[in-house]
């Protein structure tokens, strides 16, 4: 498909949802298992929008001349993306792994920004539709852009980064996370390193945490601007010693880049983390280390290691697949022996773990789910605790801070 009528532009506004459609825009109807965008191409131009692309010829057939007809709107919006980011010749600095990549990119953003006109992904936008959504932001104004990659298969990076085509790029860590989809460890680290190895067929670099020996092997010959995890950073507001090397990966873009030192941790200590991650909450009664919004068996360890309170409230990791029975179990032998008050466990793969009845510190409770332990807490509520509120985003953990 020949795109130069969009790519010649300053700026490509692009839709794949009539709930968010921008005047003039292009609408892609992208569909799935439950939703079929062809059947809105219509109202997107009732709308405002100034084409729509489909893949259904009875829909283009119907609507004429301002419809697009591809073989598949989803690599058709890959493929403009990948057009305009060649068009553009911005810098992209590439990002992932398994823990931190949101948090390293915010960081680094926030870094970045204190210099450069830069787009970076908003939000958890870092998959096949996500991605080139957001290189269709970057305009001809922008001077880097940074792009985050998210992966649950294998494969997932290499198609990823064959759209936005990095220059350089990092990846923070590699752990057992979506463990069902890749298979093994071995899997992750194999997904990963497709980052690493189109950097290197392209003659790109990395940025590389030194102290990592995953990331040293997996690595190989490519270029390295290394740093190490260091030690916390005062004054951020940031929880979690975990956080050091995010914090220590964004300091590093920002000097490759020109920016000083002081001023990266400058800017590090004025951001404020959301969304659920690493949040420091002073409730009514209590002090809450909000980190609900993922969970994997490397961060929720890590988690629980930095954490230095009296009470722990843990939902279930998912996608762990053959590997969930024996590694929330693992959690539980871990936990057992710290000087905890109380220990609640949301969710049904906790829900079938050996838990201490006697001879422990902790109290050890379980709840099928969120709501239960709701319940629970408006009949016996907690006060003067410090809490951890860690779990997968589908158990919803967040749903619980109202009531702590």
């Amino acid at each position: 498909m020949d795109w130069s009528f969009l790519t010649n532009s300053n700026s490509i506004s692009v839709s794949t949802d009539t709930r968010n459609l921008p005047a003039g825009c292009v609408f892609f109807a992208l569909h799935g298992e439950t939703f079929d965008g062809n059947r809105f191409a219509q109202q997107a131009l009732d709308q405002g929008a100034r084409l729509v692309v489909v893949d259904n010829a009875e829909v283009k057939a119907a609507i004429g001349e301002r419809a697009i007809l591809v073989n598949d709107t989803l690599l058709a919006l890959q493929e403009l993306a990948r057009e305009w980011r060649r068009a553009l010749g911005i810098r992209v600095i590439g990002i992932t792994g398994t823990n931190g990549k949101t948090t390293t990119k915010e960081l680094t953003a926030a870094v970045l920004q204190t210099r450069y006109k830069l787009l970076y992904t908003q939000g958890n936008l870092n998959n096949s539709i996500g991605v080139p959504l957001t290189v269709l932001r970057i305009t001809r104004e922008h001077e880097l852009a940074l792009i985050e990659m998210g992966a649950s298969h294998p494969g997932d990076i290499e198609e990823l980064v064959n759209i936005c085509e990095p220059n350089c790029g990092l990846i923070t860590n590699v752990g057992k996370a979506h463990l069902q989809g890749f298979g093994s460890f071995e899997g992750v680290m194999q997904t990963k390193k497709e980052l690493y190895d189109f950097l290197a067929a392209h003659g790109g670099f990395c940025f590389r945490n030194l102290d990592n020996p995953y990331l040293k092997e997996m690595a190989g010959d490519l270029p390295t601007i290394g740093y190490h995890t260091g030690k916390m950073l005062s004054g951020t507001k940031l929880v979690g010693a975990y956080n050091s090397e995010n914090i220590q990966a964004a300091i590093c873009v920002g000097e490759y880049f020109g920016i000083p030192r002081e001023q990266a941790e400058a800017a590090i200590r004025e951001y404020v983390p959301q969304n659920n991650r690493s949040q420091l909450l002073h409730t009514e009664h209590n002090t809450v280390v909000v980190d609900a919004y993922n969970a994997n068996v490397t961060s929720m360890n890590a988690a629980i290691r930095s954490f230095e309170g009296d009470t722990l409230i843990l939902g279930d990791m998912r996608e762990l697949g053959d590997y969930a029975a024996a590694e929330h179990q693992a959690i539980i032998d871990y936990i057992k022996h710290l000087p905890l008050k109380e220990v609640m466990l949301v969710g049904e793969e906790f829900g079938k773990t050996q838990c201490p009845q006697a001879d422990t510190p902790a109290r050890f409770c379980k709840f099928r789910d969120a709501d239960a332990l709701i319940e629970h807490l408006k009949e016996q509520p907690i006060a003067g605790r410090q809490i951890l509120l860690k779990a997968s985003h589908g158990i919803h953990l967040e749903k619980v801070i109202p009531y702590l």
